[in-house]
């Protein structure tokens, strides 16, 4: 059953009509409705392309947010092939809401990581909403040194609306993990490259995204905070979100003209929920293409140019 959003809901509307028709005709013997549900589908293709042609940062939130959107799992399902899971962070426990482990990527061998958000209440709780916990940065700074050592190329997928700020992750250094996970990307001397699927939150994201090649689904967003609380700060009023998420500069759009992404990933008419599979087709082949820009240089050359990467970034933005 499709989720529609608030913005969608003239779409739901004429969805709803071609569907009621059609059960209509199916429950009646001869009746023929093939007509009126095609102009009715016709309708809302039209309306569907009109909503999402031009998409306020606001309304790019709550698409990169949709329930429905694939997650992390679903793209190592559907990439990867020999997925062999790594757990926990040989300190604390095993953070659900972030996955990883060895895989093969169009046969070539990698180590992928990424938050996991869950696909419905049970795993939405077990995996934290992909809010991770210290031991699961700990955990990714594992498989990144693990990587390293074994020159695999590194594939992070963030989609996260940030680390978790509960007292028990702060008791157990969650600042810590995140710098040391975020400096673990800088020096590791493999190919490291990120898509952020669909919340890039705060340093929760940056601790997984400090890549040699970015790249950002065309609806997702990365910012320094959400909406919501970047209001309630600036505001004192969370209502007043739409503002704020104009102010962030958080689409893929804007992040690629300030150069702190390098890439933007096309997604099907409607998000990247509407055609899931096409979706993570195009994920795959943008993961290809930057290995494929990274391959042949060595350690000292990947390093110097994640490091160039990350001094240079905002100047195309302010030069402009």
């Amino acid at each position: 059953m499709t989720q529609y959003l608030d913005f969608e809901k003239p779409l739901a509307e004429i969805e709803g009509k071609a569907e009621e028709l059609r059960a209509m005709a199916r429950r009646t013997e001869g009746m023929d409705v093939s007509s009126e549900a095609a102009a009715l589908d016709a309708k809302a293709a039209g309306l569907l392309e009109d909503l999402y042609r031009d998409l306020t940062p606001w309304r790019k939130c709550q698409v990169a947010r949709h329930p429905s959107r694939p997650h992390c799992k679903d793209y190592i399902e559907a990439l990867f092939t020999e997925y062999t899971p790594l757990s926990g962070d040989r300190n604390f426990a095993d953070d659900h809401a972030v996955m990883g482990g060895l895989a093969r990527f169009n046969d070539r061998p990698v180590m992928v990581i990424g938050h996991e958000k869950g696909h419905d209440t049970k795993s939405r709780i077990e995996r934290n909403f992909g809010m991770a916990r210290p031991e699961g940065y700990r955990k990714a700074i594992r498989l990144m040194d693990m990587a390293g050592r074994f020159g695999l190329p590194v594939i992070t997928l963030v989609d996260t609306p940030g680390a978790y700020p509960g007292k028990g992750a702060e008791e157990r250094g969650q600042s810590e993990a995140i710098a040391r996970s975020t400096e673990m990307c800088l020096r590791i001397g493999v190919p490291l490259v990120s898509v952020v699927i669909g919340e890039g939150g705060s340093g929760g994201a940056v601790a997984f995204a400090t890549a040699n090649r970015v790249a950002m689904l065309e609806h997702s967003v990365y910012s320094v905070i959400s909406p919501e609380g970047c209001a309630s700060i600036l505001w004192k009023d969370a209502e007043k979100m739409r503002e704020a998420a104009e102010a962030l500069r958080l689409t893929a759009q804007d992040l690629h003209k300030l150069g702190v992404i390098d890439r933007i990933i096309r997604e099907p008419r409607g998000g990247a929920h509407r055609d899931s599979t096409a979706a993570i087709d195009s994920v795959g082949k943008a993961v290809d293409a930057m290995l494929d820009d990274l391959a042949g240089k060595d350690a000292k050359a990947l390093i110097a140019d994640r490091r160039r990467k990350f001094l240079e970034m905002g100047s195309k933005g302010l030069a402009a």
